[in-house]
């Protein structure tokens, strides 16, 4: 009974599903000083972080392509310093994500 138990351990960090997918970023930023941060988060659900470390304030757009799905865009206006997260979830499990930003300073 014991050595039952013990394989039912062994084996449960091999039920648990890792979600990862390989993540393609083309990034535009045309002199805005931003950091990219992409992010997996779940087998359909991605992210991407923002962060402005320059002086002006810079608006993106991201645009979100998963397979024969219709891209998804995401809009946003970055403060000098702050930091933002666009997601984006699809209807399918992504296999690869690519993702293509676009910031101008304002």
């Amino acid at each position: 009974m014991k050595t039952i138990g013990y394989l039912l351990v062994a084996l449960l960090p091999l039920t648990a599903k890792a979600v990862t997918y390989p993540v393609d970023v083309e990034q535009q930023l045309n002199g805005a000083e931003i950091t990219v941060t992409p992010q997996a988060i779940d087998r359909d659900l991605a992210g991407l972080l923002l962060l402005n470390y320059g002086g002006t304030a810079a608006v993106c757009t991201a645009v979100f392509q998963n397979g024969p799905e219709a891209p998804r865009t995401r809009r946003t206006e970055l403060q000098p310093g702050e930091r933002k997260a666009l997601t984006s979830k699809f209807k399918r499990d992504v296999i690869r994500l690519r993702i293509k930003l676009t910031c101008q300073p304002e």
